[in-house]
């Protein structure tokens, strides 16, 4: 053993000793060979890049050597991608990129391949926050809903959790920093507590993504990106204004960040206020007021054959939980009840490179502080610490042809503590073990599969609380569950601009302690509910089916799915009454969700500057029995005219502007426990761009969401029930200086 550590050490020592090697080149235009000025060249999987100078020139340092996925990208032009391998010394590579009206394609990253969209076997949604900010986004939670296939549901404005085709909860895992993000999200009342200062992107998977990481995503994967640390050798400032009329929000955040050639650094602070929102009838919803700090903190260090980053995140809310039409106020400061929600993130991501493969390895430790405070009351009556330490490791194996395979495990450790009055779920230990295997083949014929394996263990241990016999008693708990996993999924292009893909993954959930042990009223839903320890897993088996079509000026595409989920956990009145609250008991029945989305978008030859998009989204969820389940978002079509300029004058660098009806169909397919929901249509505009202020650029947005102030109730409002509509119009100014 030990001859077999020293061998480890001296490998890897060797990595490190290794001569600094670079790569250098000039990108120029395929058809009038100009140089290109700021074309983005990018490894992925080293995470490391720079842009082009004036003369199109650019050099990258510090590389391993080895086989690596080179991606240039730049405004106008068809990104560029492929692989390129370093040796000793100084490596020369020049590329040329063909013009295209196609917009800009981004790597994804929450698959474990790193590969841009079109080279992706699964189909991945993805989109820049900075777009989500320019559609008029109050909140994180509320910007996800731009995302086809994507909805929340939401308590008020300042609470919302994501939902996937369908499904949500504990059915959907939120992944930030590169770890999973756990913050008791089994109550209905419990949002995203993150902010969306200092996040760069948002990608969805839509659908079961248990082979890639494990219990809870049964349903999809939220994956939030962070902003990336400055390129080597740059400083960055920036300060972020949003003002928003309907609540005479605030928020402001501002950053700064630092690179050389090997160390890094960054910093980000942000802060939001804002009063009870106004509905379409122009009716205050009494305490919907939120407050959120948020900080975010970074240091890395990139050496040839090693890299490291570490991040920190601390997010601080105090929500008010609206639960009736009360006094009319412009106060700033929640009643009761309220929520405060403490959550840091600290996040670990190492790599080592060993020429021919790779080790990854992150680490993630989450503590969440959840404290609800009823009216009337100081001391919080609900009072929740939850610790969460994870690991994930991935080694990439040596490439072999067009073969790729990564091997991995991951883990979580997490306890749970009650300080409070009440106690929803006791105090209780969680550990997660699950290994997997996954491979990407491409063929020569513009063909892709990819396929893996994964087995999960998770142990709940949870203790006595309470007298027997009486409300709110929980019995002690110590259950397991286990299950095995596969995903299935082939591209290919069937003509030079179509592509198809199907998929076939399954996925599987295990309860959590709510489903397993409630007993007693949940404030947040105003019942009486009941657990089963008895449940078992949750374990699904879907099929995916897309088409795609892209040429220079047209894209449409058709998404369908057919999600098959066997010992479905739901929860169903008994018809009883307990001290006047309804009775519900959490139950086990097959159940089934399809859908899918359809979307075209046109940008017409001549007129680039130019484009029509619509698309189309529809989920159906039923049980066994042929009833519906709940919380289902009602279909939609959204149509939008949108412009973008670039350099349209001296001043002004660029430009856009858009228009966009949504509308919502009635929602009649719902549980026994829900109400119907009407139709509505919401007209949303907008304009902004980069003008130049004393030669520095300056970002500019004007938006007004719901601009005819129509007054609504979304399906998937959980203040519904009390006839509460959500937000009127809302104009949105904002603007981002770099400093």
């Amino acid at each position: 053993m030990k001859r077999i550590i020293n061998v480890l050490l001296f490998t890897m020592l060797g990595t490190f000793l290794q001569a600094q090697n670079s790569i250098s080149g000039t990108i120029t235009d395929k058809i009038d060979q100009a140089t290109l000025f700021g074309a983005e060249v990018y490894f992925p999987q080293l995470e490391k890049g720079t842009v082009t100078d004036e003369n199109g020139y650019y050099e990258l340092k510090n590389l391993p050597t080895g086989s690596y996925k080179l991606i240039i990208s730049h405004i106008g032009f068809l990104t560029s991608s492929q692989s390129i391998v370093i040796t000793d010394g100084n490596t020369s590579f020049n590329a040329q990129l063909t013009p295209s009206a196609i917009e800009m394609e981004e790597i994804i990253v929450s698959t474990p391949f790193h590969k841009l969209q079109r080279e992706n076997v699964m189909k991945v949604e993805r989109a820049d926050m900075k777009d989500l900010k320019a559609q008029g986004a109050v909140t994180l939670s509320e910007g996800i809903t731009n995302v086809p296939g994507v909805e929340s549901v939401s308590t008020g404005l300042g609470i919302g959790k994501p939902v996937i085709r369908g499904l949500s909860s504990n059915r959907v895992l939120v992944y930030a920093q590169g770890i999973r993000l756990e913050n008791q999200q089994f109550g209905d009342e419990h949002g995203l507590g993150i902010s969306d200062a200092g996040i760069e992107s948002v990608e969805v998977i839509k659908g079961p993504a248990s082979l890639l990481y494990g219990s809870d995503a049964l349903g999809g994967v939220l994956y939030l990106n962070p902003e990336k640390f400055a390129l080597p050798n740059k400083t960055e400032g920036d300060v972020n204004l949003t003002y928003f009329s309907n609540t005479e929000g605030i928020n402001a955040n501002a950053g700064f960040k630092t690179s050389g050639e090997k160390f890094k650094f960054m910093l980000r602070g942000s802060t939001a206020s804002h009063t009870d929102y106004h509905t379409g009838d122009d009716v205050t919803v009494t305490n919907s007021r939120f407050q959120e700090q948020d900080i975010k903190t970074g240091v890395a260090y990139q050496g040839t054959s090693f890299k490291t980053e570490l991040r920190y995140n601390y997010n601080y809310l105090k929500l008010g939980i609206p639960e009736e039409i009360g006094e009319q106020t412009n106060d700033r400061t929640p009643l009761s009840p309220y929520e405060s929600i403490d959550n840091h993130i600290l996040s670990s991501k190492t790599n080592i490179f060993f020429g021919k493969s790779s080790l990854e390895t992150t680490l993630g430790y989450t503590f969440n502080t959840r404290k609800e405070f009823e009216e009337g009351e100081d001391e919080a009556a609900l009072d929740m610490n939850l610790a969460t330490f994870n690991y994930n490791l991935l080694y990439h194996l040596p490439k072999w042809g067009n073969w790729e395979t990564i091997v991995g495990a991951q883990g979580m450790h997490q306890t749970n503590s009650n300080f409070g009055e009440e106690a929803l779920i006791p105090d209780a230990t969680t550990n997660d073990i699950g290994f997997l295997a996954t491979s990407h083949l491409h063929f020569e014929n513009n063909s892709d599969m990819q396929f893996g394996i994964r087995y999960d263990r998770r142990a709940l241990d949870g203790e006595e609380n309470g007298i027997s016999g009486e409300e709110g008693y929980i019995s002690p708990i110590d259950q397991s569950y286990n299950s095995f996993n596969a995903a299935l999924g082939y591209k290919l292009e069937l003509l030079k601009k179509l592509t198809g893909r199907i998929n076939l993954a399954s996925g599987f959930r295990a309860p959590n302690l709510a489903e397993l042990t409630s007993n007693g009223v949940h404030e947040g839903t105003n019942r009486y509910e009941i657990g089963n320890a008895d449940l078992s897993n949750e374990q699904n088996l879907q099929t995916d089916i897309s088409i795609e079509y892209k040429n220079e000026h047209m894209e449409f595409y058709v998404n369908g799915f057919y999600n098959s989920v066997n010992d479905f956990i739901f929860i169903q009145s008994n018809g009883q009454t307990i001290e006047e609250n309804e009775v519900f008991l959490y139950q086990q029945q097959d159940a089934k969700l399809y859908g899918g989305e359809i979307g075209l978008h046109i940008h017409p030859h001549p007129l680039d500057w130019l484009h029509i998009e619509s698309s189309f989204e529809t989920v159906t969820g039923k049980l066994k029995d042929d009833t519906y389940l709940p919380l289902i978002p009602a279909n939609s079509l959204t149509n939008t005219l949108r412009t973008e300029f670039t350099k349209t004058n001296n001043r002004l660098e660029s430009s856009y502007a858009f228009i966009t009806l949504k509308s919502v169909f009635k929602q009649n397919n719902i549980s026994g426990f829900e109400l119907a929901s009407d139709g509505y249509n919401l007209l949303n505009i907008g304009l902004g761009g980069t003008t130049l202020l004393f030669n520095h650029p300056i970002d500019i947005r004007l938006s007004g969401n719901n601009i005819l102030n129509t007054d609504y109730i979304s399906h998937l409002s959980r203040l519904k029930g009390d006839g509460i509509s959500n937000i009127g119009r809302n104009i949105n100014l904002g603007v981002s200086i770099p400093l």
